[in-house]
């Protein structure tokens, strides 16, 4: 069984359509099963920094606690659908252990530290939170060893990150490689993992695949190559958690426009 846990976070993000990710999650939830869903209250108000590099570090510390206690307290596995990629260090940080990979499906690595993130938005840093780098308030301690970091789909780049998934060997998985469904599993079974959590940007999908997502990036996967992936992989390695994130609609009518693809993407994972 599955529980979705949804948080419509928008206080990480450096878009000016932040807020329309408020609309993008409660779409998605209207097409979950209600009995399985619950829906936390996002802090309504902006945030500040509190004398970080973080923009809007104060409701994010709130947010994450609240998403790492549903996720703790659910009794079947967790998917939480954002909302903006900061919604995943708590969404990580409930089932983290030495023994899990990361996958992290997205066009941007998000690796970033407060020191070299061009935008002070938490989700450029979100994933180097995870590995226990970065603002102490928000990351792990101890992180996940980047050594069990798979990033599929990157394809925008800032130069540190370059810099730490050069340093640390982290394996990346291209769009076209999703073409064998064997690839995203062969690259988790060599971490050495027995779990894995995998996160969902949709800006990790090409921009023809679907429309709601504040930045696209071009030459990104493809829906069918990416539901067929995830089940290959959940079929080697147990699922511990998964996130799905960054649904920006341009109006909460155009909403429907992407529901399809996203769904496919929420019944691969669940």
């Amino acid at each position: 069984m599955t529980r979705f846990i949804v948080a419509p976070q928008w206080q990480g993000s450096s878009s000016s359509r932040a807020m329309q990710l408020i609309d993008g999650a409660e779409a998605v939830a209207g097409d979950l099963p209600r009995a399985a869903t619950t829906l936390l209250e996002a802090p309504t108000e902006a945030g500040d920094a509190q004398g970080s590099r973080i923009h809007r570090m104060s409701a994010l510390v709130r947010m994450r606690q609240r998403i790492e206690d549903a996720v703790r307290s659910a009794d079947e596995t967790a998917i939480v659908v954002g909302g903006d990629c900061g919604v995943a260090l708590g969404a990580v940080s409930a089932v983290a252990g030495d023994d899990l990979a990361v996958v992290w499906i997205d066009a941007h690595p998000d690796l970033n530290t407060p020191d070299s993130s061009p935008s002070g938005a938490f989700t450029g840093m979100v994933l180097r939170g995870i590995v226990g780098e970065g603002e102490p308030l928000l990351r792990l301690e101890p992180g996940i060893d980047p050594a069990r970091l798979v990033l599929v789909a990157t394809r925008a780049w800032d130069p540190e990150e370059e810099a730490f998934v050069a340093a640390h060997g982290i394996t990346v998985v291209s769009a076209d490689e999703l073409s064998s469904p064997d690839a995203l599993a062969d690259a988790v079974a060599a971490t050495g993992a027995s779990r894995v959590h995998v996160h969902v940007d949709l800006d990790a999908l090409d921009p023809a695949e679907i429309g709601g997502v504040a930045q696209a990036v071009p030459f990104g996967a493809r829906t069918a190559d990416l539901v067929a992936s995830i089940r290959r992989l959940k079929e080697t390695t147990p699922l511990a958690g998964a996130t799905l994130t960054e649904f920006s609609p341009a109006s909460p009518a155009a909403a429907v426009d992407d529901l399809g693809t996203i769904l496919r993407l929420i019944g691969a994972l669940a």
